[in-house]
């Protein structure tokens, strides 16, 4: 079975494209010997079609010798192009180009520009099949129609779309008798509809259904012409030249070419009443916004009921069709008799916005105010607001601030947004000098504060419980050359908190040390928490602070502070660093408890060690020590010395008894 491409039938494309726009008065520009006399044909057969002229703008007038982008031949071109121009300017309003490259439509246009050739007035088609993919924008007019594909379809999308013919062909086929279409090794013969089917093959059966069998692929619209040729209509596209919303010229998507007629996903031109060129009609729309600054702003009217500055606007607080109908007709004819309460001058973004659009697109207005002053929503069944103007036909056009979303995008069709604002909070930034104390900034200051307290409060602790401590450094405790004073704990507990340990004179008690250790840990916590925060701070002060919005947490817990009169650092402070408060005054309270165990060892343990019934214990143990050491195997130090010179002996061991002066040692 063979599958074909059909040839684009371009007479009928294009004179369709004009009966849809009603473009009746019509006249032919060729650039080189082209045969269009088919769709001479089709126009003239149309009584409703006035033919113009048909100017063939050959660049004839150059001589063979001369090369075609000689200032000479663009002088001659553009001479003959501007005269055949001038020609047709009041004969049509609608030019068709053939045979023109885009070297050619470039010149075309140049001189068009400058004849003033161009929309609304005048409306412009390439007749020529296009690769929209090749096409250029610079140089091109807005509102430039042209016709063709995006580009060839491959072998690939001929394949793919075969097979998705087949599948589709197959599937319809099973679900209305699987038993043909599948082709099962196994028949009833008793089964009468099967013996009735008996002639009719599996191939036969697919047929009906290959012939029935269309859709949309790869390589363009797939169906069957006949029995034996499948046809692959490729995607033909209508585009037109217009702006994107930044402003810059792009090939836009008019319609497709489809089962032998044009398409159009809308129309060209707005203005479709425009049958004949002799007598043009512009389209007049009524147009419904509403009052939000600065997009809509209104202002009296003068004595007269005229707007000095601004756009004539009614407020009737209506949204009844026949009653607006009534009020404009009166304000646009001789006696005016609308009350002056009614009148209103709107002015503003959209209000500009509306009269250059009716100025490009060629079209009148008439304008006036939402009457219950709503956007629009659904309730008890109707669209109220603006939407409800557009649905009841009150209103052609709604120009206004208008918030696009799903349920208003169903009923209702919008323009691409033409402006966007957005919300923010200015948030104060600090100077870029910081000033001398800035590095206290981590911290706040109630924390400082009570790290400097805690500081000499166990200053003084340490003074205390070194004082009173059997093992203390004080004069009455162990006789010591040296005195643990208050400066002496201020010393140990600024070096400590710094990190500055050098000459620093430490207790000796066993509680003075641990209260040291308890403080050593800490000023850790206090210090890696301080130098985590000093980096994130500073930086923090070079750039602004983020908020999210409204709802930031901490905008809030600003606002909430203002009231508590405590700040962020604060709570922080107490949330984390109130466990080492609390640690600190624990390790204070412990530190009694060794005090006491320090006194009941002084006065308990240790004379109790001195007791005479522990002195043969004491004895036995220096024994033992005395032997192991005899029995040591002492270092051979020949390797080491001269083992010729006998050795001078350095140290020697004595035994002898001790007793007190001038007493008497009587022995047996």
């Amino acid at each position: 079975m063979p599958m074909q491409n059909p040839a684009l039938p371009q007479v009928e494309l294009l004179y369709s494209l004009l009966v849809i726009n009603s473009w009746y008065d019509v006249s032919l520009l060729l650039c080189q010997e082209w045969n269009i006399s088919s769709f001479l044909v089709r126009l003239r057969n149309n009584t409703k079609f006035h033919l113009g002229s048909v100017v063939n703008i050959t660049t004839s007038s150059t001589s063979p010798n001369s090369h075609p982008n000689s200032s000479v031949s663009k002088a001659d071109f553009q001479t003959s192009l501007r005269g055949y121009l001038e020609s047709i300017k009041e004969s049509t309003s609608t030019v068709v180009t053939f045979g023109c490259d885009i070297r050619d439509i470039k010149r075309i246009f140049n001189v068009v520009t400058k004849l003033g050739l161009m929309l609304p007035e005048y409306h412009w088609v390439l007749g020529d099949t296009q690769d929209v993919e090749e096409l250029r924008t610079e140089g091109l007019p807005a509102g430039l129609l042209a016709h063709g594909r995006m580009g060839a379809p491959s072998l690939d999308h001929y394949v793919q779309d075969g097979l998705e013919l087949v599948a589709r062909v197959v599937g319809s086929a099973a679900y209305r008798s699987p038993e043909l279409a599948l082709i099962p090794s196994i028949t009833n013969c008793m089964d009468t509809q099967s013996s009735q089917n008996r002639n009719m093959t599996s191939g036969k059966y697919l047929s009906r259904f290959l012939s029935n069998t269309s859709f949309d692929g790869l390589s363009g619209f797939i169906s069957s012409q006949e029995e034996t040729v499948i046809s692959s209509e490729s995607h033909h596209f209508i585009w037109s030249l217009q702006h994107d919303p930044i402003g810059n010229p792009m090939w836009t998507r008019l319609g497709r070419w489809k089962h032998d007629r044009v398409l159009m996903d809308y129309t060209a031109w707005t203005n479709k009443q425009r049958g004949d060129w002799r007598h043009p009609s512009r389209l007049h729309l009524r147009v419904v916004t509403l009052v939000e600054h600065p997009f809509v702003f209104t202002r009296e009217v003068d004595e007269d009921g005229l707007c000095p500055a601004g756009q004539l606007c009614l407020n009737p607080l209506t949204n009844n069709t026949a009653l607006l109908q009534s009020l404009f007709l009166q304000m646009q004819g001789p006696n005016d008799s609308i009350p002056m309460e009614y009148k209103k001058c709107c002015y503003g973004y959209c209000i500009d916005l509306l009269e250059k659009l009716a100025e490009d697109m060629g079209f009148d207005f008439d304008l006036y105010i939402v009457g219950d002053g709503k956007y629009g929503g659904f309730k008890n069944g109707r669209w109220t607001g603006l939407v409800g103007d557009l649905l009841s036909g009150a209103a052609h056009l709604a120009v206004t601030s208008f918030s696009i979303n799903s349920a208003r995008s169903r009923v209702i069709d919008f323009t691409s947004p033409f402006f966007s604002t957005s919300l923010g909070i200015l948030v104060r930034t600090r100077d870029t000098a910081a000033p001398i104390g800035a590095f206290m900034w981590p911290l706040h200051w109630s924390m400082w504060l009570g790290i400097f307290v805690s500081l000499h409060v166990t200053a003084v602790f340490l003074t205390i419980y070194e004082w009173n401590s059997p093992f203390g450094m004080t004069p009455r405790g162990r006789n010591r050359d040296k005195v643990f004073s208050f400066s002496s704990a201020l010393n140990v507990c600024y070096a400590i908190l710094f990190g500055r340990t050098a000459a620093i004179k430490p207790p000796k008690c066993w509680t003075g040390r641990f209260l040291m250790n308890l403080w050593a840990i800490f000023c850790l916590f206090c210090l890696s928490t301080y130098t985590a925060n000093l980096a994130a701070v500073m930086v923090g002060e070079k750039t602004f602070e983020q908020l999210s919005g409204i709802h930031d947490p901490k905008s809030v817990f600003y606002i909430l502070c203002v009231c508590l009169c405590s700040l962020q650092t604060l709570q922080m402070g107490i949330k984390h660093f109130s466990g080492l408060f609390l640690m600190l005054c624990v390790g204070l309270g412990l530190s009694l408890l060794t005090t006491l165990a320090e006194h009941i060892i002084y006065r308990f343990v240790i004379p109790r060690v001195k007791d005479p019934k522990f002195k043969y214990w004491l004895h036995t143990i220096s024994e033992y020590l005395i032997a192991i050491c005899e029995f040591m195997k002492p270092v051979s130090m020949e390797k080491y010395f001269d083992v010729g010179r006998r050795p001078q002996t350095i140290a020697w061991r004595a035994f002898a008894v001790i007793a007190t002066v001038n007493q008497t040692v009587q022995l047996d």
